[in-house]
C-alpha cells in the first residue's frame, strides 16, 4: 500500500506533465535521467489506485489486493511491435472480482487526451463465448434492456468490441440478433476529458461508473454460470 503521506484522491497537473514530455522524449537516456520524477508520479498512481479499490470495494468485492497491484507497468514489450518506443504513454491498470460467480473486469487509463474508465470481457474463452451467443439467440430481450436503459445509454453509449464481420459459426446470418452475435468482446468505456480527469470529482465519477456496469455484468455472470436448468454451475 502506498505511504499515506502521498495517497491521493485524484489525478495531479503533474502526473499529465510529465506524461506529456515522456511522449515528446520516448526514449530509455531520457526516462533513465528523469527516473525519480517518474517515481514520484507512479507513486501518486498507486495512491489514486489505492482510494479507486477501496471505493470499489463498498459495492464489489475484488480480488485484486491492493491499488499498486492493479497498475501495469509502463515499460513496453516491444519484441512483436513496429513500434519500438520503449515505454507507454499512459498509467492503467484493471481489478479483478472476486470468485467464479462475479463475472467482468473493470479498467482505467489515465493519458492526456485519451483517458477512460472501462469495463467487460476482453477476450472471452471460446467456451463462455459460446453460452453467451447460445443466450442471445435464445432471446437477446434481456440483453437489449440492458444496453437500452437511459442509465446505461447516458453512461456508456452503447455496446462496444471487437466483432466478426459475417455471422459466427453455427448461427444464422439473419438471426434477429446478429448484431449481437457477432460480438467477440463485450466492452464498456466512458471517456473523461483531462479537465474532468483533473477535477476534485474523477473518483467518485470513476466508481460510480463502475457501479453503472453491474446490471450488465449480472446479466453476462447469470449466462455463463448458470446450467440449462437455471441452476448454478459449480462445476
Amino acid at each position: 500500500m502506498p505511504d499515506s503521506k502521498i495517497l491521493q484522491t485524484g489525478i495531479q497537473q503533474s502526473t499529465f506533465n510529465f506524461l506529456n514530455t515522456l511522449k515528446a522524449n520516448n526514449n530509455r537516456d531520457w526516462f533513465n535521467a528523469h527516473k525519480l520524477s517518474f517515481q514520484k508520479e507512479q507513486a501518486l498512481i498507486e495512491g489514486f489506485a489505492e482510494s479507486l479499490l477501496e471505493k470499489l470495494s463498498v459495492h464489489d468485492v475484488i480480488e485484486t489486493p491492493s491499488g499498486k497491484k492493479s497498475l501495469y507497468r509502463i515499460y513496453r514489450d516491444t519484441r512483436f511491435s513496429n513500434d519500438k518506443t520503449p515505454y507507454k504513454t499512459h498509467w492503467s491498470g484493471s481489478f479483478k472480482r472476486a470468485g467464479k460467480f462475479r463475472r467482468g473486469g473493470y479498467y482505467f487509463q489515465i493519458e492526456p487526451g485519451n483517458s477512460f474508465i472501462a469495463g467487460g470481457f476482453w477476450g472471452p474463452v471460446p467456451a463462455d463465448l459460446k453460452l453467451i451467443r447460445e443466450d442471445i439467440a435464445f432471446d437477446a430481450s434481456p440483453l437489449r434492456k440492458t444496453l437500452n436503459s437511459k442509465s446505461f445509454v447516458a453512461m456508456f453509449e452503447k455496446l462496444r468490441g471487437e466483432q466478426l464481420k459475417t455471422a459466427p459459426k453455427g448461427f444464422d446470418p439473419d438471426h434477429e440478433a446478429i448484431d449481437l452475435l457477432r460480438y467477440k468482446q463485450f466492452l464498456l468505456r466512458r471517456p473523461f476529458t483531462d479537465e474532468e480527469v483533473l477535477s476534485g470529482h474523477f473518483l467518485a465519477e470513476a466508481s460510480l461508473t463502475f457501479q453503472a456496469m453491474r446490471p450488465f455484468f449480472d446479466y453476462m455472470t447469470e449466462i455463463l454460470t448458470t446450467d440449462h436448468n437455471g441452476m448454478q454451475n459449480n462445476g
